[in-house]
């Protein structure tokens, strides 16, 4: 199985500079088509956010490169991949990065940060690891968030304190329980699933979805209309310029995928 796929990412009307940064790579292998796709919203002063986002896409990007052929390798006898592997190669990975990260803003007084949430389609799984308020969702008749947010409103709502519609617009919305480069110890998130073919994947930063309800992204990016990699752009362009007029403060990135 093949993949179609966009990355967009926009600085939006109010920061003069875009903390986010995304990456999207893909290889042939013994597997089929391998998809990896992150997203990371910098966050810190002195625009140092950018610094720290980067830091980690360029870490992914080397562990695609360099990690993961071995990863394949392994688990070829297998013809699966071994999760628990996967777990620990990406924990290592986020644990290097978070230190390094920390010592950086350690340096410059000016405490960084990012979120993170990376996607790795291999034969027909989905492995997915989240760190913060980037999301993944998946989409074919309707829309699933696969992702739960780290952040005080989620934690306040799984604990029942708060409604869905309450926290949409809670001075706190976007307080994270942690983030990359930012907390001593980072906990990530782990998911895995099937996919199959036609559904749509959607990674986005949190400004591209704060505006936009389910019904909306449902209508626009259904994978009926997401026939070539042009449309999908246009469509990612449109949300984008859609949450600009309804005046998103955050920069703006996704990242849009459709099993072929």
């Amino acid at each position: 199985m093949g993949f179609l796929s966009i990355a967009h990412s926009d600085v939006g009307i109010k920061k003069d500079t875009n903390q986010d940064s995304v990456l999207i790579k893909q290889a042939s292998t013994d597997y089929g088509e391998v998809l990896l796709s992150v997203i990371c919203d910098g966050m810190g002063g002195l625009a140092k956010g950018e610094v720290a986002s980067a830091a980690l896409i360029r870490a992914f990007s080397e562990w695609f490169e360099k990690e993961l052929p071995f990863i394949l390798y392994e688990e070829r006898q297998a013809k699966e991949i071994n999760y628990n592997s996967l777990q620990k190669s990406w924990n290592e990975l986020i644990d290097q990065v978070n230190h390094r990260i920390a010592d950086y803003g350690a340096g410059f007084h000016a405490p960084c940060g990012t979120t993170l949430v990376a996607l790795l389609l291999i034969d027909h799984q989905y492995y997915i690891v989240n760190v913060g308020d980037s999301r993944t969702y998946i989409l074919n008749e309707s829309l699933h968030q696969i992702t739960r947010d780290q952040t005080y409103v989620q934690q306040e709502m799984d604990e029942g304190r708060m409604t869905p519609e309450e926290a949409r617009n809670h001075p706190q919305r976007n307080v994270l329980l942690q983030c990359v480069g930012a907390s001593q110890v980072v906990i990530p998130d782990f998911y895995q699933g099937e996919y199959q073919k036609d559904e749509v994947f959607i990674l986005c930063s949190d400004g591209f979805r704060h505006l936009i309800t389910d019904e909306e992204f449902v209508k626009i990016l259904n994978p009926r209309l997401l026939t070539d990699e042009k449309s999908m752009r246009d469509a990612a362009i449109y949300c984008t310029e859609l949450n600009k007029q309804r005046k998103e403060s955050d920069n703006i990135s996704v990242v849009i995928i459709k099993t072929d």
